[in-house]
């Protein structure tokens, strides 16, 4: 895959790019697995934004996605590898011996053609795509859609392009390093898939103009000082003005920019062996 870039004709195609769409194989996705998307624009049941920035948008099917992987012992072959709306790398189209069909998260490098499978005990080759529990993995190898509690399904390292390494498994827990920087401990019976997400090139993406943007139904975000003082702590003042508060606000009040939001005493803190990089 590549960033394709098309000729200048407008102001937004000059700064736009676009990933190629080479490595997807069908359009349309699988009926029996695909269902429609109820919209909520940001709002609750009592219909109050209580998510901004949230509303418009393509309409989209939601495709089911096997994040468990518990169809064990049972080899696949990937049938098609296909565009998903709801997320921002590719999905794969699992055909079963016994004739079932599941999407996963599709890792790089996975193409049409390929089998794999997973499974709880070692009855599986360590290869592209296939998953089994932590404990049967390889010290130093790349793995995602890792489970936090077993028989859940992955929850962690879904996103395009990323990747987290395993590096040691002591005890019931696997040492496992985060693509955030952070090192942690997860039970080493949890499940996770060999390689890494597909399409990384997705974070080079240059969306050019606004309206790309509001196709994936993501509405303008206005800044707070931008606004009248009815409606933002940091609105009104004459011309520039700066925020003019000892801190930065949310617009319900709350303190916004350097406040820790993790509880003091979360029980996963014992698992933590080194945090976050923190964003330069």
């Amino acid at each position: 895959m590549a960033i394709k870039k098309y000729k200048p004709i407008t102001s937004g195609r000059r700064r736009s790019g676009v990933i190629s769409s080479a490595d997807i194989t069908v359009k349309k996705p699988f009926k029996k697995l695909a269902k429609i998307k109820k919209r909520s624009g940001g709002r609750n049941v009592s219909g109050k934004i209580t998510v901004r920035h949230i509303g418009g948008g393509a309409k989209r099917y939601i495709r089911l996605i096997d994040f468990k992987r518990d169809k064990f012992d049972v080899p696949a072959i990937v049938k098609t590898i296909e565009y998903d709306p709801n997320r921002n790398c590719r999905i794969a189209l699992l055909a079963y011996k016994d004739g079932e069909k599941r999407y996963i998260i599709a890792p790089n490098d996975l193409k049409v053609g390929d089998e794999v499978a997973s499974s709880k005990e070692k009855k599986i080759e360590i290869k592209l795509g296939n998953a089994m529990p932590l404990k049967d993995i390889p010290e130093g190898s790349m793995i995602y859609n890792i489970e936090l509690t077993p028989g859940k399904g992955g929850q962690l390292v879904r996103s395009a392009g990323n990747s987290a390494q395993l590096m040691a498994v002591e005890g019931e827990y696997a040492t496992i390093k985060l693509p955030s920087g952070e090192v942690r401990k997860i039970i080493k019976n949890n499940m996770a898939t060999l390689g890494s997400v597909s399409n990384p090139e997705f974070m080079t993406i240059r969306w050019g103009k606004a309206g790309r943007k509001r196709h994936l139904g993501i509405r303008p975000t206005v800044r707070g000082k931008a606004m009248n003082p009815v409606d933002h702590p940091h609105g009104g003042g004459e011309g520039r003005q700066p925020i003019g508060l000892k801190y930065p606000k949310t617009p319900w009040g709350r303190h916004a920019l350097g406040v820790k939001t993790r509880k003091a005493k979360k029980y996963s803190d014992k698992l933590i062996i080194q945090r976050r990089k923190k964003k330069k």
